[in-house]
């Protein structure tokens, strides 16, 4: 049984042991600063006294550009049981560099401040005892638990496991290390319904396949990978009467960037440019959704773009292509989101429920299996046959609401199969529960936006309370500048540690030049600072005057202070692709660095230009 571990530091070098006896499986890892692999020692290398910590899981070990680190957990937090395991949330991380004499780099510096500012950010959730990359359904069919049967779309540290999944090969009982972990949301609640004990809860993991932040990861690659990819699972467990064993109930939902090959370019404008790609994107949704059926069958595409606008062309791409795969099992359903809901009408989201009824999906059709007291699959009653598909822009807020009224309209028809409820008494009678319900729903889509734009997620208010309120507006409109000011302006390194992290870019493999000096021309590096200067001495003007405010040198001061600053607004906001930062580390696909030369070809610095085969799409040109 894996479990928490103990950590014993040397000079060059780092011991990791199960913090419980083994037996013939209690091994010690040596991982050094000098070689490659892991060894596996005897027990009685790990010493009995030392620089000896005990540590809640290693999380793996990273090789940045100079130096090797082991990552751990420090502390975790209980988020719950689920099939009689816990999940813990990681609350505390720590990189321990393997050699304490390693010497001191700028650019090491650097990969280690993203590395941590990922860890900070990253909400990462595992069991030692269960699977959390593999929904109930999933788990089923798996015996027993493993990394080697962990659904690698969803486990975060597969990269950072790998040096230790190689030393599998060479003995087994390093599996024991290494722990699968999902980034996302995990809660599991315990509580009462209709006098019966019922735990409720929710697990939402996060795709590594083009992962990254908003505005550097839309759309679809050319392995068939969209941006932020979550599969979301609601899982509910029912005590039997007289206590014999459990019912436990799976419904699973998944979300993605609309599958075309497509962009949005920032330029501090509020509402960046959008951009599609000349290229076909039939390929590449072909594989998608070829991997969308095979893991989940039928594929309820639920889209809620808007019809006209900004948003018009990335709908009409999206119908164009599911239309050319004329594919059976795609089942696409347009809602127009903003217009129905309009005024705060939050409450018509449930007409997308008639249609996706008249299109042939069941509020039945989710796993359902009987459980004895301990946790021993009896008899499975019925499996998940499809899933619903949810996207918007971002595939976030709007996404978020239609995600939980589904999953409320499929929890009414699970209480009922068990005889907890009936049609004409509604599970959310219930305060208690509705208040769970309601929260973690909320939470999770805090969790998810979090990861992907930045803030907190908009119309949460909404899924608190089952309404829309003009604070939660209020609060939706300061998220949203929120947002705009970290897309535009601090993304680029949120994306450069998401693209370290995952392995995306290897600091150690080939890199001949730093990628993180700014290359950018002088006159476009100079110009937030001339702006600082014009700032200084307008307020000069106001705080110090010479003589008095209205004298005509310091008047003269004030308003050539103020006409320099309105000139380089314009100069930033006509140039603005050039000041957005951007990420530094790996290509965007649809950004180009193009290197400027002078007349005598001498280097002038690096200039960000869209990339030709992205161009506005004409629907745009006539909006």
């Amino acid at each position: 049984m894996r479990g928490p571990v103990l950590l014993c530091q040397e000079k060059d070098r780092v011991l990791l042991k199960q913090s419980s006896k083994l037996g013939k499986n209690d091994v010690v890892l040596g991982i050094s600063a000098h070689e490659n692999e892991v060894n596996v020692l005897p027990a009685d290398v790990f010493p009995a006294r030392g620089n000896i910590r005990k540590i809640a899981a290693v999380i793996g070990i990273l090789q940045l550009k100079i130096g090797k680190y082991l990552v751990i957990a420090n502390r975790v937090e209980e988020a719950g049981r689920l099939n009689g395991h816990n999940v813990y949330k990681v609350a505390e991380h720590n990189l321990i560099s393997i050699d304490k004499k390693q010497r001191s780099d700028a650019d090491e510096s650097q990969y280690l401040q993203l590395v941590d500012r990922h860890l900070d950010s990253a909400t990462l959730y595992f069991s030692y005892g269960y699977d959390l990359t593999n929904s109930v359904q999933r788990n089923e069919s798996i015996e027993g638990v493993s990394w080697k049967t962990a659904d690698t779309r969803f486990f975060w540290n597969h990269y950072a496991t790998e040096t230790l999944r190689k030393a599998t090969e060479v003995d087994d009982r390093v599996s024991d290390f290494i722990i699968p972990m999902i980034y996302g949301y995990a809660k599991v609640v315990d509580t009462t319904f209709n006098s019966t004990p019922v735990s409720v809860g929710l697990i939402t993991r996060r795709s590594i396949y083009r992962a990254g932040t908003r505005y550097f990861r839309r759309g679809i690659d050319e392995d068939g990978n969209v941006g932020n990819f979550n599969e979301t699972e609601q899982v509910l467990c029912v005590q039997k009467p007289m206590k014999d064993g459990y019912h436990l109930f799976s419904f699973l939902q998944t979300r993605g960037s609309v599958p075309v090959y497509w962009a949005e370019l920032n330029n501090l404008k509020y509402k960046p440019q959008l951009l599609l790609s000349e290229k076909s994107s039939l390929d590449a949704t072909r594989k998608h959704f070829d991997e969308q059926i095979r893991l989940y069958n039928e594929n309820y595409l639920v889209n809620l773009v808007n019809q006209k606008g900004h948003e018009l062309p990335v709908k009409e791409a999206y119908e164009q292509v599911v239309n050319a795969l004329e594919e059976p099992k795609l089942h696409y359903v347009y809602f127009d989101f903003h217009h129905e809901c309009r005024n705060m009408q939050w409450h018509k989201v449930k007409l997308l429920l008639n249609q996706l009824e008249s299109m042939g999906l069941s509020n039945k059709d989710f796993f359902h299996k009987t459980m004895d007291a301990n946790g021993n699959t009896i008899q499975i009653i019925s499996k998940q046959q499809s899933v619903v598909r949810t996207n918007c822009m971002d595939c976030l807020d709007r996404t978020n609401v239609v995600q939980s009224v589904l999953a409320h309209w499929v929890l009414q028809e699970e209480f009922k199969s068990v005889g907890l409820t009936d049609d004409t008494n509604l599970w959310e009678s219930d305060k208690n529960l509705l208040f769970e319900f309601q929260n973690f729903w909320a939470d999770n889509a805090d969790a998810v936006s979090v990861a992907y734009s930045g803030t907190g997620a908009l119309k949460t208010d909404f899924t608190r309370t089952g309404k829309r309120t003009y604070v939660g507006a209020l609060m939706d409109g300061i998220n949203s500048l929120s947002r705009y000011y970290q897309n535009n302006l601090s993304d680029g390194p949120r994306q450069d540690a998401y693209d370290l992290f995952l392995g995306n870019f290897k600091p150690y493999a080939n890199v001949v030049h730093s990628p993180f000096p700014d290359r950018r021309p002088m006159i476009i590096q100079a110009i937030p600072t001339v702006v600082y200067a014009a700032i200084t001495v307008m307020m000069a003007t106001i705080v110090f005057p010479k003589d008095h405010f209205t004298s005509p040198k310091n008047l003269a001061f004030f308003f050539g202070s103020i006409g320099v600053m309105i000139a380089c607004a314009n100069f930033v906001l006509k140039k603005g692709v050039q000041y957005v930062n951007w990420p530094k580390l790996v290509d965007l696909g649809f950004l180009i660095a193009e290197h400027t030369h002078n007349k005598e070809k001498e280097f002038k610095g690096v200039s960000y230009v869209p990339d030709p085969n992205f161009i506005r799409p004409n629907s745009l040109k006539r909006d």
